[in-house]
């Protein structure tokens, strides 16, 4: 049985979330109420909680060369996926907050990656490695 992460996070507003994680995503929804989504992010279950405190954190860590939100969460995507879900977010014109590149290049942590943020400031990494077997490889 492989296991499933479980993340909870706060948005300002539910409607423009759905919309971000559903059609810019392709996320499917879950259970919801008026106050909180489930949202099936790659076959993780994540929960956006309607709040009224601020999401957005400016905390930033410098990593090979970018600087890094520190409070962020996202998936690590087969390769072909994350080259799709790169190239549909350049033809959406998103902003990103680190834009889709290679990170350590020919190092042993080689990866893809890109960040961008939801509507309430959330930060979200997707990245891929070509060899998954370096996921944690030091």
């Amino acid at each position: 049985m492989r296991h499933r992460f479980h993340l909870a996070f706060p948005v300002a507003d539910l409607q423009t979330t759905r919309r971000f994680y559903v059609e810019l995503l392709g996320c499917r929804t879950g259970r919801e109420s008026d106050l909180w989504i489930d949202f099936d992010f790659f076959d993780h279950q994540i929960t956006a909680h309607l709040t009224t405190s601020a999401a957005e954190s400016s905390v930033a860590s410098p990593v090979d060369g970018d600087q890094v939100p520190v409070r962020h969460f996202g998936v690590i995507l087969e390769w072909n996926t994350w080259q799709a879900l790169a190239e549909r977010l350049q033809r959406q014109q998103i902003d990103f907050v680190i834009p889709p590149h290679i990170r350590f290049k020919g190092e042993v942590g080689e990866q893809a990656t890109m960040f961008i943020k939801d509507p309430s400031g959330n930060a979200l990494e997707f990245k891929s490695f070509k060899d998954m077997s370096r996921v944690f490889s030091r």
